[in-house]
């Protein structure tokens, strides 16, 4: 007797690869005849007035020093040279407990609210009362793969939903052309933990991020059919390969009520057929966008090689490519955004952890990050979206005031900084402050965690953080574990 036709044999004898099915609608149209995901509840209701429709966050990957960019510490200043003396015991990471290290640029004010930057993140000025500075932030780790996820999932282990992941699953997406939660990872590679920031964890697989590669030849992989193929694949070839894994996939997940994996994977398959119309106009319009425009984030569009050294003009470049990406898709419906800059551990540094020498490896970062935030904020506002939107700039842990090796930091997970501007925040203030040193919160007491950011943000999306929950193993798992307050002082 002759083995029943599966779904593997299907795929093995087909002449469409994955990339293929990637490309098209499994059914076209009417999606309310489907369950979003097998067997889940469904996602919580809108609990209070929304401040803001859209979030997109820039993550720091490798540990920016909140003491060089935003956290003036005139402290280190006066004691520069100095034997650090903590005066208690202090944990380092590697061996940063060298002299105080003073502010590698200087500090001066800026805006109405006096803020104090540091000259190498001087674009930010221009729109620092629109701000709120958040100096007292604490992570649990000092390690960089535990502490990027706590700030991206809100637990140190992986196997937990990203923030925009819940998102997502709470809010839905203003286009269903396009994804809801969108990551632009830095155009060298990912941070650490790859795809685990962002990835779904126990929540339905079609809430995990897309990447987007805004400076690759082919932003979405998979997006089209591959040269390679020979364009065999014709329009009826790939209806007809639609409609028939529409009808296995079907039998197939008929047997296994509760896995959400292969909906998920249904739903992306939908999504990247809506996308192949909807995404390059999105990603492949910067023809359109005004000469002031693009110098205003920095991107030199005609620019085809860079030095082999890190550089500011490169930086501002690629982070201004994202931050122009984003906008371009939070102005068409996409939900959450997370840009990135710096990729994971290597040498010479290509991201934040600067325990070499922090002038070499921030100075390039930063410009380059201050010009294209700073830009995005003033874009935004200039198109009536910063009042619905909300930006969050966060890093996974900040560097200590001492020493290493001369002109590096260690790591500091004690005290860092975060900031949030836009719709529904206070801006020109700060909310928690470092003591003296940076070293911990000036009040050790009460420190901002991570958890009350989360909690801040779903609330000026207008959800309840303790009421957005997924059972799991038994459990009634949310974004900030059992922890988390709204910081009422960052609100308008």
């Amino acid at each position: 007797m002759r083995a029943p036709f599966t779904r593997r044999d299907w795929l093995t004898t087909s002449g469409c690869g994955f990339g293929s099915l990637a490309l098209a609608a499994l059914l076209a149209g009417d999606r309310e005849s489907r369950a979003v995901t097998v067997g889940a509840a469904a996602p919580p209701r809108v609990q209070r007035p929304p401040r803001v429709k859209r979030v997109i966050q820039l993550f720091m990957a490798g540990a920016a020093s909140h003491l060089d960019l935003f956290d003036y510490k005139p402290a280190l200043v006066r004691h520069h040279g100095q034997p650090s003396d903590f005066g208690e015991p202090v944990e380092a990471f590697q061996n940063g407990l060298g002299p105080w290290l003073r502010p590698v640029w200087d500090f001066r004010p800026h805006g109405g609210s006096g803020k104090m930057l540091a000259d190498v993140v001087a674009p930010l000025g221009d729109v620092v009362d629109r701000i709120a500075f958040i100096h007292n932030m604490v992570s649990p780790s000092g390690v960089h793969s535990a502490a990027t996820l706590h700030q991206t999932t809100g637990f140190v282990l992986p196997g937990f939903p990203g923030a925009g992941c819940w998102v997502s699953y709470a809010l839905g997406s203003d286009n269903d052309n396009l994804p809801t939660y969108v990551v632009l990872p830095d155009h060298r590679g990912y941070a650490s933990n790859g795809v685990k920031n962002w990835d779904a964890g126990f929540l339905p697989a079609q809430y995990s991020g897309t990447v987007i590669q805004p400076a690759s030849d082919e932003p979405i992989a998979d997006l089209r059919p591959h040269r390679a193929a020979g364009g065999f694949i014709t329009a009826d070839a790939d209806a007809a390969t639609r409609a028939t894994l529409e009808r296995l996939n079907r039998r197939h997940l008929e047997g296994r009520p509760g896995d959400s994996r292969l909906e998920g994977r249904i739903a992306s398959y939908e999504l990247a057929a809506r996308m192949q119309l909807a995404a390059p106009e999105a990603l492949g319009g910067l023809e359109d966008e005004p000469a002031h425009v693009l110098r205003l984030y920095g991107i030199e569009r005609e620019r085809a090689a860079w030095p082999s050294e890190i550089n500011a003009e490169e930086e501002a470049h690629h982070f201004g490519l994202r931050c122009l990406t984003a906008r371009r898709l939070l102005e068409r419906g996409v939900r959450f955004v997370q840009v990135w800059s710096g990729n994971d551990n290597g040498f010479p540094r290509r991201n934040w952890d600067s325990h070499e020498d922090v002038e070499r490896d921030h100075g390039p970062l930063a410009r380059g990050m201050a010009r294209g935030a700073s830009a995005l904020i003033q874009d935004l506002d200039q198109r009536g979206l910063l009042d619905d939107t909300l930006v969050l700039w966060t890093t996974e842990f900040g560097r200590m005031p001492s020493s290493q090796g001369g002109k590096g930091r260690d790591h500091n997970p004690f005290v860092f900084t975060n900031w949030l501007c836009g719709g529904g925040i206070r801006g020109g203030v700060t909310c928690g402050e470092s003591d003296q040193w940076g070293y911990k919160p000036l009040d050790r007491d009460h420190p901002t965690t991570v958890h009350d950011v989360h909690a801040t943000v779903l609330a000026l999306l207008g959800i309840d953080h303790t009421q957005l929950t997924w059972r799991t193993n038994g459990i009634d798992r949310r974004l900030t574990d059992v922890h988390g307050h709204v910081i009422e002082g960052v609100l308008a």
